[in-house]
């Protein structure tokens, strides 16, 4: 349950910062082109009304509906998952769109390679933005703002950014205790975003949220020394192998930019030595065929040891919600048949 006070109170703590990025100009058209179930597809639109500008709808997301939303509808922001612009850029018809209205492309809902990073700069030619939220906080609670994206990489573009004007976080245990700065643990967060609650569901609503106002948001991340905000993945989808934690994100970063491999995903399966295992399971690009040896190779140039996969599958497509995130319990599954608990 969202109120408008979650909608707009933050608006009114940015409202006097000088950053082109929070300001709209009289020609601006925002592409809502993500599901209208959660606030990453009407976030940005709800702001695009209050500021009395226009919005361009697409009732589906499709390749060919954004190319045609920015050549002729105008488009000049938005925001989009990483696996929608990983579509974008393979479709033969991006190359030749003329994107010189956009000027700010929103990402976030998913961690993002720094090499797909690196190919949108590149074609789309605007300012990229990352947006760190949830639909229980409204939207966008942290911000990593253009001038801290840099084609050549930089370590600042591995985190979420920084929380917004009035927004607090921070990152605990699993007791709820404050971590070191540089710790990992469960990121909470607390402002006038967060949800009044789940609707009709007090039970669920009391496990998320704290009595003195706090979201858990069931993302493991940590803080550095600069207040920047670093996301690893979801706490649940943590696969500890061998005493050592694993963060699928990093894994499939590292393989992400194999010459065959089109997309990754990373799991844990269960292990008799170590408890749990990486696995990757690798889409191939068209065309192509997939060595899983040389998967593991490229990953072991990348990453520590412990973290490299210890196998590989090869599937034609990944599963996705209708969001675009990877389903990765659905990739879980068939390897968690007969045990009593995900976890080994």
């Amino acid at each position: 349950m969202l109120s408008n006070r979650n909608l707009f109170a933050l608006r009114k703590h940015s409202a006097g910062t000088d950053l082109a990025y929070t300001k709209w100009d009289d020609d601006e058209v925002v592409l809502v082109a993500m599901p209208c179930a959660h606030i990453g597809g009407t976030g940005l639109g709800i702001m695009s009304v209050a500021a009395g500008l226009p919005s361009y709808i697409l009732a589906e997301f499709t390749p060919d509906g954004f190319f045609d939303s920015v050549e002729t509808g105008g488009v000049t922001r938005l925001f989009i998952v990483p696996a929608a612009l990983h579509i974008l850029l393979q479709h033969p018809r991006c190359a030749t769109v003329d994107f010189s209205r956009l000027k700010y492309i929103l990402y976030g809902a998913a961690p993002i390679p720094l090499e797909l990073l690196r190919q949108c700069i590149q074609m789309f030619k605007c300012d990229f933005i990352q947006n760190y939220g949830m639909t229980e906080t409204t939207g966008t609670i942290c911000m990593l703002p253009p001038e801290d994206h840099d084609p050549n990489g930089n370590p600042r573009m591995r985190s979420a950014g920084k929380p917004l004007p009035g927004v607090e976080i921070k990152v605990v245990d699993a007791a709820g205790k404050d971590v070191p700065t540089g710790e990992v643990g469960e990121i909470w967060t607390r402002s006038s975003n967060n949800m009044i609650g789940y609707w009709n569901l007090q039970e669920a609503t009391e496990k998320t949220m704290t009595g003195d106002g706090w979201v858990k948001t069931g993302d493991a991340g940590y803080l550095d020394d600069d207040g920047y905000l670093y996301i690893h993945d979801r706490v649940k989808d943590l696969i500890i192998s061998g005493g050592e934690n694993v963060y699928p994100a990093e894994v499939e970063s590292a393989i992400y930019g194999h010459p065959d491999v089109l997309e990754v995903a990373v799991v844990g399966i269960p292990d008799p030595k170590w408890g749990e295992a990486v696995k990757a399971v690798c889409v191939p690009k068209p065309g192509a065929s997939i060595d899983p040896d040389s998967v593991i190779a490229w990953a072991r140039e990348r990453i520590a040891p412990y973290k490299v996969p210890k196998s590989v599958d090869i599937i034609d497509a990944l599963p996705r919600n209708p969001s675009g995130k990877i389903l990765r319990k659905d990739l879980r599954a068939p390897y968690w048949e007969g045990y009593e608990r995900q976890v080994n």
